[in-house]
């Protein structure tokens, strides 16, 4: 199969590699900044472009890995090549790419990506949903020659696995950069709290969230949330979402159960 990719950012580069890998060939790498296509083209062998005017009749299926918002425009215009099109958006329903081909699909996966930060693809989760029932098999049968988790998920099912995703990902995230702030304050590195962090994450591996949480608030430790209270009385924004947060897992503990 041979197959283009639109996009040179975090998601392409790393999706590009696990095809390059698996000996699929990529035949383009189209980006509007021609620096940025010629990079990743170089490593896959491929041919860069910088104009949709000019893909490649010979690709089987256009890989679209961009912004959200500028999906369904650049479908328009690979529309009329009459090839299978598929996006890598966790947010962005199969629809947005109906309104223009039947030949449709989405191939998301779902995974933190940085082009500096190498990645074992095998491991990662591909989400995979199709226009029917022969454009799924065929992108499940793609999916699994670079990763060994390949799921069939529905637009309404991958939204809500985007929604998690954000709470179990890039909520976590903004949460370790307040702690480095707060570290960074009264001279302290943040590697002391790696460790812990570390922990944690593969606690989550073996149990539900719910059966190893730790802290005050799981305690119902009110001497301790109250002095933590009072040394962010000058961040209120910062004891907003102590508060919060303490508040949902003392009711989470009472009721016996969590969110999920």
């Amino acid at each position: 199969m041979r197959i283009s990719i639109i996009g040179s950012g975090n998601v392409a580069t790393h999706l590009a590699a696990a095809f390059k890998n698996a000996g699929r060939r990529i035949v383009q790498v189209y980006s509007p900044n021609m620096q940025n296509a010629a990079l990743l083209a170089y490593h896959l062998g491929a041919e860069a472009i910088d104009d949709l005017s000019h893909v490649s009749p010979e690709t089987d299926i256009f890989i679209i890995s961009v912004k959200d918002d500028v999906i369904g425009s650049i479908a328009e215009t690979l529309a009329k090549h009459k090839r299978l099109i598929a996006h890598t958006s966790g947010a962005t329903d199969l629809r947005t790419l109906l309104n223009f081909t039947s030949k449709a699909g989405v191939f998301y996966p779902l995974q933190t990506l940085s082009k500096n930060k190498e990645v074992d693809f095998l491991t990662v989760p591909l989400c995979i949903e199709g226009a029917d029932e022969s454009i799924t098999t065929l992108l499940i049968d793609l999916a699994r020659t670079v990763s060994n988790n390949v799921y069939r998920v529905s637009s309404t099912q991958r939204k809500i696995l985007h929604l998690a995703a954000v709470f179990a990902c890039n909520f976590p995230n903004y949460l370790y950069n307040i702690a480095q702030q707060l570290l960074a304050e009264n001279e302290m590195g943040f590697e002391m709290l790696r460790p812990l962090i570390l922990e944690t994450a593969q606690k989550v591996q073996t149990h539900l969230p719910a059966e190893v949480q730790t802290g005050p608030a799981i305690r119902n430790d009110e001497n301790t949330m109250a002095a933590h209270l009072q040394m962010l009385d000058i961040k209120p924004d910062l004891k907003t979402i102590y508060e919060l947060l303490s508040q949902d897992i003392i009711k989470n503990n009472n009721t016996g159960h969590g969110h999920g």
